[in-house]
């Protein structure tokens, strides 16, 4: 035990503990396994006990420098050795770096006696030995029950657990003891869980024919931790566990937007698209082109240079491709580009929960911008409603607290405009989108509604969703006389206002043609009258210039006679 000092300068005691190494059990328990203290690991034959415990030490050996030592009472070293071969443990190798030291110690019942001098003195001097020779600091012990399978005695069980732990805790190795499941107890003996200061239940469940591994702890002297039921992965990656997701709903809300790849949506969205790391539904009955508005929204995240994982439960890969392509949408590009992953199985291939945690694993490798799982109705066959709600709120929180942007799709199965979908997510989405079919003029037609968008303005209008080889359209809506048409009904309408447009235009090109002639008759009319006005006025202008030139001419007259008259005098 160490101290740490608290806000009012009291030291107070606090429990120091190991990493385990193991993808979530760290976050479920607060840290890890109690350091220098035993820690019981139980459950039925198959739940994964023995790998934990090994997975157990060789994290410990290659990341926080604490060689281990695996004590087996049942498996021979070499057969464990091969056994977790095909999750990438070189335990051979390990052994040969001294990181860790395998022994196999063989118990016959016949050679146990029960009497009062029963002991573990061979086995803490083995031990012992092996824990000095490569400076161990962790130990695992699988499995207790052979040590006192030739034992009757309770009190004798009790005394020798109670002297193995203190003498475990007296070498401050962090140790792991595996138990076998008892009838109605958690371990055979039904001991070892009271003088265990960690107990750990592994539970491996088979229901409706789908197999589910859960793990809970059920006690933790000195800390803290979770205390519900967590799935658990094995693979060839190991161990995975999903922490339930926090309750507390305290992830941020960006305020950013994201394109939902079709850019009429988008406007019907206030111009931008859905807010980045909400969650969106898209809900129709069948055909109405749900996976396609899938696709779109895949496809824009990748020509953004950013990634996606796809989650199909009804189709394979290749078959979403090819049928994308033939709206004009290219998803094995951004497959080669390594922006784009899909993962495709049946829902009856795992349970809610291991469905789950296969999701948040993916997404953890992956480190994708938006998440598609298509559809979400189809989990409903391997968990009841409730469950399949529990399961989609998980992964919601899980998204929104990683910023990631989800779009599920979701089968209607009614024609009801204001349903819920099946698995009563609606209410949890920050957006809902619904295609419904629109049947008028013996015609099957789309069309679009945006339930709701949270935080946003968006349009209240019912859109025509038109899929064609250039991809995926909202036709702005089109009143008739009946309302809201469609389709061809919509085509016709327009048609016939088109012909009503060109005939107005034809009788105003008309007027406006004899409006012209009138305006040149005019014209011509009003020229008229001009030449005859200048041709009176020039008559006018005739009689007063002749005039004037009489006078002139006069004048000129006069002058020259009196000039020849005053010649004459002067002659005389």
């Amino acid at each position: 035990m160490n101290t740490k000092s608290s806000d009012s300068q009291t030291s107070l005691p606090y429990l120091r503990k190991s990493r385990t190494g193991i993808k979530g059990l760290d976050e479920i328990t607060i840290g890890g396994f109690p350091q220098g203290r035993p820690t019981l690991i139980c459950g039925s034959a198959g739940c994964g006990k023995t790998l934990f415990s090994i997975e157990f030490l060789v994290h410990g050996a290659l990341e926080y420098g604490e060689p281990g030592v695996f004590v087996a009472f049942e498996e021979k070293t070499e057969e464990l050795t091969v056994n977790v071969a095909s999750l990438g443990f070189d335990l051979a190798q390990m052994q040969k770096d001294k990181l860790i030291k395998l022994d196999h110690i063989h118990i016959e019942r016949s050679e146990i006696e029960e009497t009062g001098e029963y002991d573990l003195n061979g086995l803490f001097i083995r031990l012992g030995h092996a824990i000095d020779s490569i400076g161990a600091k962790r130990v695992v012990l699988d499995t207790i029950e052979s040590l006192f399978s030739g034992l009757n005695n309770e009190a004798i069980i009790r005394a020798e657990l109670r002297r193995l732990f203190e003498w475990l805790k007296d070498r401050n190795v962090t140790t792991i003891i595996t138990g076998e499941k008892g009838e109605g107890t958690l371990t055979r003996q039904g001991l070892e869980e009271y003088v265990s200061d960690c107990v750990i239940l592994l539970d491996h469940r088979v229901e409706n024919k789908i197999s589910t591994r859960l793990l809970r702890i059920v006690k933790y002297r000195g800390s803290v931790h979770g205390t519900n039921e967590y799935p658990f992965l094995i693979d060839e990656d190991g161990i995975s566990v999903l922490p339930v997701t926090s309750l507390t709903l305290s992830h941020d809300a960006s305020s950013d937007r994201i394109s939902s790849g079709i850019p009429a949506l988008n406007k019907m969205l206030g111009g931008e698209g859905f807010f980045r790391g909400s969650s969106i539904l898209v809900s129709g009955t069948a055909g109405t082109g749900k996976t396609s508005i899938a696709g779109s929204f895949a496809n824009e995240t990748c020509v953004n240079g950013e990634r996606c994982i796809y989650f199909a439960f009804e189709e394979s890969p290749r078959q979403i491709v090819r049928n994308m392509r033939s709206i004009g949408i290219d998803l094995q590009t951004h497959i080669d580009n390594e922006l784009l992953m899909f993962h495709a199985s049946r829902p009856t291939l795992n349970g809610l929960e291991m469905h789950l945690l296969a999701i948040n694993k993916l997404i953890g490798q992956f480190k994708p911008t938006t998440v598609v799982v298509d559809p979400i109705t189809n989990l409903i066959t391997v968990g009841s409603v409730s469950e399949v709600k529990s399961v989609l709120i998980r992964l919601i929180d899980f998204l929104q607290s990683q910023g990631i942007t989800v779009l599920f799709t979701a089968l209607s199965l009614n024609d009801n405009i204001s349903e819920q979908t099946d698995e009563s997510v609606s209410s949890l989405v920050d957006a809902w989108l619904l295609v419904r079919d629109i049947e008028f003029n013996g015609e099957r037609n789309r069309g679009l509604y945006v339930m709701k968008s949270r935080g946003m303005k968006h349009s209240n209008q019912v859109r025509e969703f038109v899929i064609s080889d250039n991809g995926l359209d909202l036709v702005d809506v089109f009143l008739g006389p009946d309302g809201v048409l469609t389709g061809s009904a919509r085509e016709a309408q327009q048609l016939l206002e088109q012909t009503g447009v060109a005939l107005r235009d034809h009788a105003v090109s008309r007027k406006d043609r004899e409006i012209e002639r009138k305006r040149m008759v005019l014209e011509s009319k009003i020229s008229g009258l001009k030449e005859e006005f200048e041709s009176l006025q020039e008559e006018l202008n005739k009689t007063f210039i002749e005039e004037d030139l009489k006078k002139e001419v006069y004048e000129k007259n006069r002058q020259e006679i009196s000039r020849i008259r005053d010649n004459g005098k002067t002659t005389e």
